[in-house]
């Protein structure tokens, strides 16, 4: 019988690259999204009558991440799950979407499973299966992040997201030294 050659096995994309892994509400405009069936997702009109749109806060992840153009992003929102991996990061700007490499959910996953685990052994599990070279993430969901992540985890404010100006500076700080 032969030898199993591991050479033949493909990496997973990101696997020694830096990741950035990017949960949108509560990040890139006010955590409060709903979803409707006939007009997607959208804020309601009490969050939107104080000046919150879908992605507000998009440009200036662009322009924070724009001296780092080897940092890849994976989703780890639940948006993924709607409209998967390509869908949700349809709706980023190009500057951004270009970046996206995966998600932290896919098809070959059993969603109820998936969903039961809370958001941080979400991204810890992809960390182990990428092997990025560092990674960060980005999320307003504190709830359950196993404590070796916590290094790694910037938790933004869920109205402000990552435009508060504290999370905005452990951000960047973060970001450095990835």
């Amino acid at each position: 019988m032969r030898e199993w050659d591991a050479s033949f096995v493909k990496a997973p994309k990101g696997a020694g690259e830096p990741i950035l892994y990017l949960d949108f509400d509560g990040v890139l405009h006010h955590e409060a999204v709903y979803l409707s069936p006939s007009k997607g997702p959208y804020l309601k009109a009490e969050h939107r009558s104080c000046g919150h749109v879908l992605f507000q806060h998009a440009p200036l992840l662009v322009e924070m991440l724009d001296p780092y153009p080897a940092v890849k992003i994976v989703l780890s929102t639940s948006w993924v799950r709607t409209y998967g991996c390509y869908g949700a990061a349809k709706r980023l700007p190009p500057a951004l979407r270009k970046r996206v490499i995966g998600a932290t959910f896919h098809s070959r996953m059993r969603e109820d499973a998936f969903i039961d685990q809370p958001r941080g052994v979400q991204v810890r599990n992809d960390v182990r299966r990428r092997q990025p070279r560092a990674w960060l993430a980005l999320d307003d969901d504190w709830v359950g992040w196993p404590t070796d992540c916590l290094d790694n985890f910037v938790r933004t404010d869920e109205v402000l997201g990552i435009s508060d100006p504290d999370v905005l500076a452990r951000f960047a700080e973060k970001l450095s030294s990835l």
